[in-house]
């Protein structure tokens, strides 16, 4: 069965999408835009999948985890192999997203931090739904470890298992550059959905920027 997207974007005609590279600010702006504006707030859409639903037939990307033979065979994929299962990962994920957000969002405004692909999001949301929030690739690899958040402290704590510590974060950081090239990054630029590009780590933009996307939302005069 295939479901007509314009019956989609009615349904999730209460949702603002925000998508885009990595360190560009996305769940902070989707958190303090929620709590400012008292939307329902939803992180990546990785965290709406039943896990009853999937299997590695079915759905390999989402179930790499249950399939993979331990974390150094995570940290040491290739950068083509981690891109390829990140782009696989997205698209098995967006059914269970749109789904999920239909259901949390016909009687609330909501806002997610979404990773369904841009060509999607075309066909389900409009200009006003959307913000695309950029950084540099320099950026988003070189202070991809500089968050202090659980995820990142166990992935430094597998490196420093591995045979060679230093091999494997090189090795890392390129696949998290592969995952933020200039082509993604072209990808969202090209769009055509409204963008911020954050060019300065240093100072803190978060108010600006959240009037910003406040006004392209429609929240605010």
């Amino acid at each position: 069965m295939r479901i007509n997207c314009k019956l989609l974007k009615h349904y999730l005609r209460n949702v603002l999408f925000i998508n885009g590279t990595a360190y560009a600010g996305k769940s902070t702006m989707v958190r303090m835009l929620a709590d400012k504006y008292g939307l329902l707030h939803c992180g990546e859409n990785y965290d709406c999948v039943p896990q009853h639903l999937i299997n590695p037939q079915t759905h390999p990307n989402l179930c790499y985890f249950q399939t993979m033979k331990d974390w150094q065979e995570f940290i040491n994929r290739t950068p083509q192999d981690y891109s390829d299962w990140i782009q696989g990962v997205q698209h098995e994920s967006a059914e269970f997203e749109l789904m999920h957000l239909i259901s949390v969002s016909q009687t609330q405004k909501t806002i997610v931090d979404t990773n369904i692909p841009v060509d999607v999001l075309r066909k389900i949301a409009d200009y006003h739904q959307v913000a695309i929030l950029l950084s540099p690739q320099s950026m988003a690899v070189e202070r991809f470890f500089d968050r202090n958040d659980p995820e990142k402290a166990f992935l430094k704590e597998q490196i420093a298992k591995a045979d060679d510590p230093e091999k494997t974060m090189q090795n890392f950081l390129a696949c998290m550059a592969k995952i933020n090239s200039l082509e993604i990054y072209d990808q969202f630029a090209n769009s055509g959905f409204f963008t911020l590009v954050r060019q300065d780590a240093e100072s803190d933009t978060r108010t600006q920027t959240l009037q910003t996307l406040a006004r392209h939302f429609g929240l605010a005069d």
